[in-house]
């Protein structure tokens, strides 16, 4: 048996971190429904935790159960109020792009919940906010 010659040595190989990698990807015009253009960077990541928060977790097939956000409506409000930051944080923490997040704020106002906060990624800091109705 004759073993291959000219292998690639595994100290040859360039390993690269995935936070170094690009995050380019399609601009998403939610407005008008269509891609409108190329994003990359602190926008790319913007744009994904802006889709993971907006779309709810184990109703879509395409996505693994580890995409979206569980949905709050209907619940009450200590349970929100408890509950939010803690399905926000482990939705956006998908993104290996995304370190933490921070500066939790809630406010109600009427059946609405309003979380902000600030989500620490690898190009800088994202200034989010994540919107729940039907509170009871």
């Amino acid at each position: 048996m004759v073993l291959p010659s000219g292998d690639i040595l595994l100290e040859d190989l360039e390993v690269n971190d995935a936070s170094t990698l690009p995050s380019k990807t399609y601009r998403l015009d939610f407005e008008n429904g269509r891609c409108a253009g190329m994003i990359d960077g602190l926008e790319a990541i913007k744009q994904s935790i802006f889709k993971m928060l907006s779309t709810e977790r184990f109703k879509h097939l395409i996505y693994s159960d580890d995409y979206g956000f569980e949905n709050l409506t209907g619940k009450e409000r200590l349970f929100v109020q408890a509950e939010l930051p803690r399905r926000i944080e482990e939705a956006v923490l998908q993104d290996t792009r995304v370190l933490s997040v921070e500066d939790m704020n809630i406010q109600f106002q009427g059946d609405s919940a309003i979380a902000s906060f600030v989500c620490q990624t690898v190009y800088g800091k994202i200034e989010m906010s994540k919107e729940v109705n039907g509170i009871v």
